[in-house]
């Protein structure tokens, strides 16, 4: 099992962790009624995903 030989510093451990971003949420027009909607989710609007019918509105 791997183990680190040394501590590591914490302004290293910073360093690594700065790189660590969240990516804003992004949002597609929806086919059916154009309403922005998160990609490869059924639309909380209409209930359709992929041309279909999914979800009872």
């Amino acid at each position: 099992m791997a183990v680190p030989k040394r501590k590591m510093s914490r302004s290293n451990t910073r360093h690594r962790r700065s790189q660590w971003k969240a990516a804003p949420v992004s949002l597609v027009a929806c086919e059916r009624c154009h309403e922005p909607k998160q990609q490869h989710i059924a639309c909380p609007s209409c209930g359709t995903y992929n041309r279909r019918q999914v979800l009872e509105v």
